[in-house]
């Protein structure tokens, strides 16, 4: 790339003279010169060539002299660096160009051969500065970009140390989380864009930033759906307690953002949550063109799986027995043994619960019952039917009820 100069020197014959003296590099297109008679005219050409690089000032000029020009070119926006050339042993000049941002000086008569080393100094430094502001602009675009899917900690870890943090395709075990508000497409054919538009965003703000407050990963983003790692890309030896915090903390805002929502006429659904752990292939796998980490595997059908259970069984929240074993001092209450879409073998889930509701008495008498499920009892229909008696809105026993009174028996459920 060809450095641009501008000379700025009320001496007519200072032109051809540095013309001549550099016609190689002229030639070979390592640098450019351009000429001012003083500050004002070398303010006019500053003004209408952003390409300038650097600029060698005579200090005694007309109209405007070097030292005004230094002035005006620190108080710009541009910094540009600066050569001064002034009278051998003027040195009250040269302190006080120094001071006002010149980057070198030179004392005339200029001596050819200490311009063109001096000029080589200072495009080096010009060099280095510019790779510098690329390397900053270059981070904060991938800051910005990684934002949207990390939490800020976390993409400030990757943008600063990019080796810290593999994000290539690699197998690892995750904690994921999956998201999805009831019916939502219905509710999109039926408000208006007006009103859907703050509505969609709002939630999913609300969503990203309870996702961020527990360091997870936003693998995905589509439409309301929300699909959400930990242990990836970064470890977290706590990644499995963080997830059920997490899902516990998602559900509580878009319980809240729901009533909210209702409460000026809008008939949101409530949004379901499914939390598993186990392998998965993560990595970016957007291409060339796109930053797209995310994951793939059994670990991640079964967290969808999941979050579609809550449909039938009543609940908000599913968690598997892979992912609450994980966590020392996990609190929820047996959901069943669940034979999910596509797959043969049951697997265990639980409802969460926050620590004051655990030890309820609501929550007692569902244990009670279930353990006379589990235990194949027959009086688990009479437990059952006695709690949902008390406790009319427990969806999970209601659904427990009536597949007793259907003939059902046992914790196995095969999901439809």
């Amino acid at each position: 790339m060809t450095a641009q100069i501008l000379v700025v020197d009320d001496e007519p014959d200072l032109e051809a003279l540095i013309l001549q003296k550099f016609r190689h590099q002229i030639r070979d297109g390592a640098v450019a010169f351009l000429f001012a008679r003083d500050g004002v005219d070398a303010l006019s050409m500053l003004k209408g060539n952003g390409a300038i690089d650097m600029v060698v000032t005579d200090i005694n000029m007309p109209r405007m002299d070097g030292l005004s020009l230094l002035q005006r070119l620190q108080d710009g926006e541009e910094k540009v660096s600066t050569i001064v050339v002034s009278a051998y042993g003027d040195m009250s000049n040269i302190r006080t160009a120094m001071n006002r941002g010149a980057f070198d000086f030179l004392t005339k008569p200029i001596d050819f051969p200490d311009l063109e080393a001096t000029l080589a100094k200072t495009l080096r430094h010009i060099q280095i500065l510019r790779e510098a502001r690329d390397r900053q602009a270059t981070a904060e675009r991938a800051h910005a970009s990684l934002s949207r899917y990390f939490s800020p900690n976390l993409a400030q870890r990757l943008v600063s140390d990019t080796e810290a943090l593999d994000l290539r395709g690699q197998r690892r075990e995750v904690a994921t989380l999956f998201t999805d508000i009831a019916s939502f497409t219905t509710l999109v054919e039926t408000i208006e864009p007006d009103v859907l538009g703050p509505l969609l965003n709002e939630y999913l703000v609300g969503m990203t930033n309870v996702v961020f407050a527990h360091d997870g990963t936003l693998a995905k983003i589509i439409g309301d759906a929300v699909h959400v790692m930990f242990g990836a890309p970064g470890e977290q030896p706590d990644q499995a307690a963080r997830a059920v915090a997490c899902a516990l903390a998602l559900d509580e805002f878009a319980q809240s953002f729901r009533e909210r929502w209702q409460r000026k006429g809008i008939a949101l659904g409530v949004t379901r949550i499914g939390a598993h752990a186990g392998l998965a292939l993560v990595g970016n796998f957007g291409g060339d063109r796109f930053f797209d980490y995310t994951a793939y595997g059994d670990t991640i059908n079964v967290t969808a799986r999941l979050e579609t259970a809550n449909k039938q069984l009543g609940t908000r929240v599913c968690v598997s027995a892979t992912l609450a074993g994980k966590v020392a001092d996990f609190r929820g209450r047996p959901m069943g043994d669940l034979v999910l879409r596509g797959r043969t073998e049951a697997l265990r889930a639980f409802e969460p619960v926050s620590g004051e509701d655990y030890k309820n008495d609501a929550m007692n008498g569902y244990r009670e019952a279930f353990a006379k499920l589990e235990a194949n009892d027959p009086s688990a229909l009479a437990a059952f039917a006695a709690h949902v008696g008390k406790n009319p809105d427990d969806q999970l026993a209601g659904f427990h009820l009536k597949r007793l009174l259907n003939g059902a028996a046992g914790t196995r459920i095969v999901l439809e």
